[in-house]
């Protein structure tokens, strides 16, 4: 038997509850008249028992009624008249497929005890004679078997179709949860592309304008010589050109995103090799950076892509906290690996004995915390730490090829 939740119906019946409940009672009421009528045209009642019959065939069919509220009661209210009399026999069938289907298993097969104790022996309270008793409890136990059988099957169909239900509304609840955090996940990846590339390029814009700055305030200090108009001209040339690059790799980050998200090819993923021209970008600026690259050309090229950006963007990072907290600081670039050995990338940069407030590039303390979690999703490590008076930023990677 299966033992499950009770699939009660809501509290109001639907058009659709009345118009069956309706058709049942016609059909019992029918066809309880039309045993009684070949029943009595037999003669096989006794006189009282006759009598007695239509009423409670009746109680019987009108108790139908309530079969859905009080599944229990009806049974027990039925249980005379359906071992009492012939009329009842379509009304009892319905009510013993009704006690199957709505009641938990233990109450109902005690009902459908209590059903064949009083229903196997009535053949003779029926017929007044004790002639054909087997033949009317091996009637008896069909007919209760089966109409069980039946309420029981579909209890066991209803209880499936509320399994199928829960199970697509999680279904659905995890697929909503799943979409979440998609979307959670690209809005995350969004905001660290977006950290990665303004904040370098702005960085070189601050260091620029602050240069320009700096030989200006000389020249009205009368400290050093006044900047001519070719270099002013080269100088907002320079900051105009910084500021160009960083809309368009802007405009790449969102164009590389929205590709990814596609499934086409990526032609736009930042890669190992372009670390060079972001290191010229850097020395442009006047920050001394030592790059050494010690790694194999054919082994970087079988890497993944998610991987060259994830170097690119630890060394951009490195690059970049140099320049804001320690400008015009060596700065060491070093790519180090192979398969079997990882990847190492290593930025060093000296930090400053005093760092001059007023010339702080503004950053938003993010920088570190996002190259974490990308180093983490790629499944290595970042390390970075201050000792010796030298800032190290160190990220460990595992080789991975396409």
């Amino acid at each position: 038997m299966t033992n499950g939740p009770d699939p009660d119906l809501p509290a109001g019946r639907t058009w659709r509850d009345w118009a069956v409940d309706a058709v049942l009672f016609c059909a019992a009421v029918f066809l309880g008249l039309v045993v009684l009528g070949v029943v009595e045209e037999q003669g096989e009642l006794s006189g009282r028992v006759a009598e007695l019959d239509p009423l409670l065939g009746l109680v019987a069919c009108l108790a139908l009624w309530w079969r859905r509220r009080f599944p229990l009661a009806v049974a027990l209210i039925g249980l005379p008249a359906v071992a009492l009399a012939t009329s009842a026999l379509p009304a009892g069938a319905v009510i013993v497929t009704n006690f199957a289907l709505r009641l938990r298993w233990r109450r109902a097969l005690l009902t459908l005890g209590a059903y064949v104790v009083c229903m196997v022996p009535s053949g003779l309270l029926l017929y007044g004679r004790g002639t054909n008793l087997f033949i009317d409890a091996a009637f008896c136990l069909a007919y209760l078997l089966t109409t069980f059988a039946w309420g029981h099957a579909l209890r066991s169909r209803r209880l499936l179709l509320q399994r199928l239900r829960m199970d697509a509304e999680r279904a659905r609840a995890e697929h909503e949860r799943r979409l979440a955090d998609a979307r959670r996940g690209e809005r995350q990846a969004i905001a660290r592309e977006m950290h990665d590339v303004l904040a370098h390029r702005i960085s070189l814009l601050s260091v620029h304008a602050g240069a320009l700055a700096y030989r200006t305030r000389q020249a009205r200090a009368g400290a050093g010589p006044a900047l001519d108009s070719a270099e002013v001209a080269e100088s907002a040339e320079v900051i105009r050109g910084s500021a160009h690059e960083a809309v368009e790799e802007l405009q790449e980050v969102l164009h590389l995103l929205r590709a990814e998200g596609d499934g086409e090819p990526v032609s736009l993923l930042p890669r190992i090799e372009d670390i060079g021209s972001l290191v010229a970008d850097a020395r442009a600026t006047g920050q001394p950076v030592d790059f050494r690259p010690e790694l194999a050309a054919d082994a970087v090229h079988e890497l993944r892509s998610q991987l060259h950006r994830t170097v690119y963007r630890v060394a951009q990072e490195g690059l970049t906290n140099a320049r804001k907290h320690a400008p015009g600081a060596p700065v060491s670039v070093c790519l180090a690996g192979g398969p079997g050995r990882g990847l190492t990338v290593e930025v060093r940069n000296e930090l400053p004995a005093a760092p001059r407030s007023d010339e702080a590039i503004p950053g938003t303390g993010a920088g570190l915390t996002g190259l974490a979690e990308r180093v983490r999703l790629d499944g290595g490590t970042l390390d970075h730490r201050a000792a010796d008076g030298t800032f190290t930023l160190c990220a460990r990677l595992p080789w991975s090829a396409r």
